[in-house]
């Protein structure tokens, strides 16, 4: 097992002084930063550190490294554009825009983790629950508008509701 341990860090070590370079050039092409990309692409390698992949993972390293610093490219743009919303949202309400900066972190970091829970429902799931929870439609009012039957829209909905239910536990385990 030790042998593994010491082949996998070998591995790694490897890719990152041979790919490194490379990848922040194709990162910084991407998101138009050298600095985001300099981050983005350390976070590639931490994202490889946990997977605890196998050497024979590695057989295309750059298409590999770009594989995963794609989601992470996704990540990020998913993350400013939530960023620009709810800056934008605090132009709007004076009030909340007395919020300390340590609270605007946490609620942009909540918003962003909500975007990811909810990116992970299928888009018609997805498409119900926001008609419901945001524009307060009806289950026969959203049923029309997706185009299913309304006992699907209940499935649906049930569905986006354990989701959100997992997802709320999720959140409480994380901060105990």
């Amino acid at each position: 097992m030790a042998t593994v341990a010491v082949s996998n860090h070998q591995v790694l070590h490897t890719l990152y002084s041979d790919h490194l370079d490379w990848l922040q050039a194709w990162l910084s092409k991407k998101v138009g930063c050298t600095h985001h990309a300099a981050d983005l692409a350390q976070d590639t390698f931490v994202r490889l550190l946990l997977k605890k992949v196998e050497a024979c993972d590695f057989t295309t390293p750059r298409i590999y490294l770009a594989h995963i610093a794609k989601g992470l490219v996704i990540d990020h743009w998913r993350r400013q554009a939530l960023e620009r919303e709810y800056l934008n949202a605090l132009v709007l309400n004076a009030d909340e825009a007395s919020y300390s900066l340590e609270l605007q972190a946490v609620m942009i970091e909540t918003l962003f983790e909500i975007d990811t829970m909810l990116n992970t429902l299928a888009p018609k799931v997805r498409h119900a629950f926001l008609l419901a929870q945001i524009d307060g439609l009806t289950y026969k009012e959203i049923s029309v508008i997706i185009g299913v039957s309304e006992r699907m829209i209940k499935k649906y909905m049930a569905n986006a509701m354990m989701h959100c239910l997992l997802f709320k536990r999720q959140l409480q385990a994380n901060l105990s």
